[in-house]
């Protein structure tokens, strides 16, 4: 009974830092064998990974969002924090949280919509 709620603002101005964050509920997110990630999809488009956690707070992130990337968590509120920054109308979409642990099937937030624009 994992749940995942994203929270944010639904519009950011270009050149900007986009700050999400994704509420896990049911899990502790410092769960021996839990992952966390955020997970974008542009409109008409595909997924695209953007980053994710390790239990133990080790992060990983896509190579072509790197060096604009960072998650971060806060124990205390059991939350995952996405921050995206120097963002243009291209980080447009749809932005979802994600958890896994070690069985097969993943545990997804609804997602919330990110409009950049000025």
């Amino acid at each position: 009974q994992v749940q995942l709620q994203e929270s944010g603002p639904g519009l950011v101005k270009p050149s900007q830092t986009l700050s999400l964050t994704c509420t896990v509920s049911g899990a502790s997110i410092t769960t021996n064998y839990y992952s966390w990630s955020w997970i974008r999809q542009p409109p008409a488009k595909g997924l695209e990974w953007l980053g994710g956690m390790t239990y133990s707070g080790t992060t990983s992130y896509s190579p072509s969002l790197k060096s604009r990337t960072s998650i971060s968590r806060d124990t205390s509120k059991n939350q995952i924090t996405l921050q995206l920054t120097s963002v243009t109308p291209e980080d447009t979409g749809t932005y979802y949280c994600a958890g896994a642990d070690r069985g097969p099937a993943p545990y997804w937030g609804q997602g919330t919509q990110v409009t950049v624009s000025s």
